[in-house]
């Protein structure tokens, strides 16, 4: 990188450059095709790779669940209907392929395209469920990133790739965590080494274990999705993780570490990504962030407890500050040969967020803003309550739910079976609920700070010297977060989650 940057640098970087982006369906990629046509009309094409049958499927897919979607406001007010329409036609291409395969399932032709356009890619496309079948886990956060990388090396004017991993690869650690990329065969528990190969080899001998197992009977599907599942959640506590997810987004980010080989890399790993705080679209969001189970709860008023402590840090980032710091990354780091730089888009060590700080927010906004029910009747709001420790909470459902479904257990015997579907339904929740806090326990108590003095580097080097300068603002010190979770983030949880 050489000098300084401003708005202007940042969004002439992108004129006449092609982009091949993955995973532009989900709430991040949406956020960033969406900054790169607005800030830069002059980008010469934004390929989108997306699951589909074919090339019509495709265009109708990234019509429905991207630029039609109300991020693209200001884009369709710019423009007009029928200007937005052709505007997205001419610049947005459509790709109906996969990262599972190799070649991402494209043929011939489209890839001598994509090798002869391509200027930059950014990798977006993960599967983030914690307790993700491990096969699938493999196929999309691993094996994804060596066909994507195995492509870049096809692309003759590529100038860079940027992977989103997510800052909690790093796993369940207590105090500062830093910058680092994983080395090769690099675990977080002392003693192991993690083989890669090794772990797909064992997916396939699991695999027809099962099928053995199954000997033609019983429900085959429905088995080698719970072994699979179970099996990533194996193998990542034997390795130190505490899910699927996590271990194989550091998996992803380790293979990507071996094969880029010239190709310049970043990767940026944000922690919990929130809604939108400014532009195009303040509180706008897709999907549903474990934070976001309190908001949720409060809203209907059927979670009486959750696992959290109030004084510990969520560490969060609004998603347009996570675009933001892509497009500014890709601008630094583009044609630095061989280069693999690690960022993390986190507030924890800036300006750290207390889940207590959302807590508050939420009893202040149902408080001043009650639920109505369907008949109109107010909904009252009621306190919640907060376990510091999985012990507690162990405690607190034992007492609650367990005692009292062993006395029905004792109670059905004796009636001959006569409460066994309540029981049965019962028993099934209270197992559901328990693996819930089994999986993401570890998560709604992490201790961990995220260090980001990479990405303060980069801050640093930006320049403002007018108000068009913040376009690019990535600074989690900005962030007033009692105003942000009253005034947008909640309400945005309310409109586009709950609507």
């Amino acid at each position: 990188m050489d000098g300084s940057l401003d708005a202007e640098k940042i969004a002439g970087y992108f004129k006449g450059k092609s982009v091949l982006i993955t995973g532009a369906t989900g709430f991040l990629g949406k956020i960033l095709v969406e900054k790169i046509l607005r800030v830069q009309p002059d980008v010469r094409r934004i390929y989108l790779l997306v699951r589909a049958m074919d090339a019509h499927s495709a265009k109708q897919r990234v019509e429905a669940e991207v630029t039609d979607t109300e991020l693209f406001c200001l884009l369709k007010e710019k423009h007009g209907k029928g200007g937005f329409e052709l505007f997205v036609e001419e610049k947005v291409v459509p790709l109906a392929g996969d990262v599972v395969f190799e070649n991402m399932g494209l043929d011939a032709p489209r890839l001598e395209e994509l090798a002869k356009e391509v200027d930059i890619i950014v990798n977006g496309a993960a599967t983030t469920n914690f307790y993700e079948r491990y096969d699938v886990a493999l196929d999309v956060n691993v094996m994804g990133v060596k066909y994507l990388c195995q492509l870049a090396k096809k692309c003759a004017n590529l100038k860079m790739l940027l992977h989103v991993s997510t800052a909690f690869a790093a796993g369940d650690r207590e105090g500062l965590i830093m910058e680092r990329p994983f080395k090769k065969g690099e675990t977080l528990r002392e003693g192991t080494y993690l083989d890669i190969d090794a772990e797909l080899r064992l997916v396939g001998d699991v695999k027809k274990e099962l099928e053995l197992q199954d000997g033609g009977c019983g429900d085959k599907t429905k088995r080698e999705r719970k072994g699979m599942k179970e099996l990533g959640l194996e193998r990542s506590r034997h390795f130190g993780w505490s899910n699927t997810y996590v271990f194989t987004k550091a998996m992803g980010e380790m293979l990507l570490g071996q094969l880029h080989g010239a190709i310049p890399v970043v990767i940026l790993r944000p922690s919990i990504i929130t809604s939108i705080l400014r532009d195009p679209l303040p509180g706008w969001m897709q999907g549903t962030r474990t934070i976001d189970t309190i908001i949720i709860g409060y809203a209907k008023q059927n979670l009486s407890c959750f696992l959290a402590d109030l004084e510990l840090t969520m560490d969060v980032i609004p998603g347009d500050m996570v675009a933001n710091a892509m497009m500014v990354t890709m601008v630094a780091h583009s044609e630095e040969q061989g280069a693999e730089v690690m960022y993390h888009a986190t507030s924890s060590l800036r300006n750290p967020a207390p889940y207590g700080v959302l807590y508050e927010s939420g009893r202040r906004h149902f408080y001043e803003n009650p639920r109505l029910s369907k008949d109109g009747q107010v909904i009252p709001t009621k306190e919640m309550h907060f376990f510091k420790t999985i012990a507690s909470f162990h405690l607190y459902m034992l007492i609650k739910y367990k005692l009292p479904l062993e006395i029905l257990h004792v109670v059905n015997l004796l009636l001959c079976g006569l409460f066994s579907q309540l029981y049965d339904d019962l028993t099934r929740k209270y197992k559901f609920v328990m693996h819930l806090v089994d999986v993401y326990g570890p998560f709604a108590l992490f201790k961990g700070c995220f260090d980001d003095i990479n990405l303060e580097r980069l801050r640093l080097t930006m320049t403002k010297t007018s108000p068009e300068d913040d376009m690019f603002n990535f600074d989690p010190k900005t962030v007033d977060w009692n105003g942000y979770f009253y005034k947008i983030h909640i309400p945005g949880v309310l409109k586009y989650v709950l609507k």
